[in-house]
């Protein structure tokens, strides 16, 4: 199936699209969670996808229950982290293959992410490609965060493109819903969330990788 309307930008979400953070992130809190004698259920962690930490401290407390220490579980669920991270994350099949794409297309692209700048310079730094990318929206920079369609509009905004001509890319539930609501041409790429027939009724296509996207981009330009 064909995209709707060429594609002048793309806009990529980053833990989970770019980059397999959102495994690492589930094994720490796991890890986290194990070492005070509490659980951490998957459909738990599924519910944090894709928002803020601000989002996905009141799903904490709300599972772990009044008394919760958040800040000391925040600080050893980052320093688990980050023992992955200095071990090496791995991108997400098809990321430098579609980023070479889009450099022969002579594409511009954002990231639009619920994370902080100094994260992604830590999760994309070592593999080279944050300079890839001519804006990144972080939460640093964003008023409101997904599902609200700020974080793509000031994107766009910051590519110069009109929105509706604008392929977002995303794994997560709240990420779909912020980029349609903000107009784009929305394509699902699975990660830690299945689509759901609202996911279907929001994208354009649901995708197996990126490598798929990119065959798609490929496609609309011949």
């Amino acid at each position: 199936m064909a995209l709707p309307r060429p594609v002048k930008a793309v806009v990529f979400d980053m833990d989970g699209l770019l980059i397999d953070t959102e495994t690492v992130v589930y094994r720490a809190m796991r890890r986290t969670a194990d070492g005070i004698g509490r659980e951490m259920p998957f459909s738990t962690f599924q519910r944090m996808v894709g928002l803020q930490h601000s989002a996905s401290d009141l799903i904490l407390m709300d599972h772990f229950g009044e008394g919760f220490d958040l800040a000391a579980w925040s600080a050893e669920v980052s320093r688990h982290f980050r023992e992955e991270l200095a071990a090496g994350i791995a991108l997400k099949a098809g990321a430098l293959e579609i980023l070479d794409h889009l450099d022969q297309a002579g594409l511009p692209r954002a990231i639009a992410t619920s994370s902080g700048l100094e994260s992604v310079r830590l999760s994309l730094g070592p593999h080279g490609i944050v300079e890839r990318f001519q804006a990144l929206i972080t939460r640093d920079v964003q008023t409101q965060g997904k599902p609200h369609p700020e974080p793509f509009l000031k994107a766009a905004a910051a590519l110069d493109v009109d929105p509706a001509d604008c392929l977002a890319l995303e794994d997560s539930h709240n990420g779909v819903r912020a980029a349609s609501a903000a107009g784009m041409m929305t394509i699902m790429v699975p990660d830690m969330l299945d689509p759901t027939e609202e996911m279907e009724t929001l994208c354009v296509r649901i995708a197996r990788d990126l490598h798929e996207v990119r065959e798609l981009l490929a496609a609309q330009a011949r």
